[in-house]
């Protein structure tokens, strides 16, 4: 599906990569310009360059996603350059430890929650106006099977991705009658760092590659998205409806 996003403003978070600098280079190539946010200043130069090989745009920005007022600053500086956002992608997050509930050091569990949930929601907060003065915002958040199956040892992780699904869904229902579109997508299995962290015995050859999810999210950024707050789930290369429980 071909997507255009001429003249549409993006924000990435977790950009410098895995699926964050894949569906920022994705955006980009689509005609977005690209807000991309993550704390390694040379992965996000070697973005920057793809994106420009492509003929797209950027902007940098290497921040802490811990760094609560910098999130904040960031909304405001983008109301000031563009007046406006029309693409968030809260794709940064932390695995923490795979370890019994028990035995998680309470500033490693604490390090999950403020990353993957507690920023997320300040993030909206941030840019909700802005999205809001775009004719058609678009907001994706990337979840886990992990919010849903609950596998021992997993417990900081799923629950922190449980938070960031329950954040999205209620956020949308907020916002049904407005312009803006959220959805919430599992990308499963990834060749990424974090993959490699959780399962390290796993052969990265056998997982669908970062790009590969990234073509498969780029649609939601589109014009063509016209139902809210749904969970997707990336499963060979394409998006998949997810059915919420009741």
């Amino acid at each position: 599906m071909s997507v255009n996003l001429k003249d549409k403003i993006a924000l990435v978070t977790g950009a410098s990569r895995g699926i964050g600098y894949f569906t920022a280079l994705e955006l980009a190539k689509a005609g977005a310009h690209v807000i991309a946010c993550a704390r390694t200043v040379g992965g996000l130069e070697e973005l920057d360059d793809a994106i420009k090989a492509a003929g797209g745009s950027a902007t940098l920005v290497p921040f802490d996603l811990a760094d609560m007022n910098a999130i904040d600053a960031l909304g405001a500086s983008i109301f000031e350059r563009w007046g406006k956002l029309d693409i968030l992608v809260a794709n940064a997050g932390v695995l923490g430890v795979i370890s019994p509930i028990g035995h998680i050091e309470a500033k490693v569990f604490e390090k999950v929650m403020t990353i993957n949930v507690t920023s997320t929601w300040r993030l909206i907060r941030s840019v909700e106006p802005l999205l809001m003065r775009s004719e058609g915002g678009r907001a994706i958040i990337l979840s886990s099977a992990a919010a849903h199956r609950c596998r021992p040892f997993w417990g900081a992780y799923s629950a922190s991705k449980a938070a960031v699904e329950a954040l999205a869904r209620t956020w949308a229902g907020e916002t049904q009658s407005t312009a803006l579109r959220i959805t919430s997508v599992d990308p499963g299995a990834t060749r990424t760092a974090m993959r490699a962290q959780a399962m390290p015995g796993e052969d990265p050859d056998t997982l669908p590659h970062p790009r590969d999810v990234a073509q498969a999210i780029l649609p939601l950024a589109g014009a063509d998205v016209t139902e809210t707050g749904k969970l997707f789930v990336v499963r060979e290369n394409k998006l998949v409806d997810y059915r919420m429980p009741e």
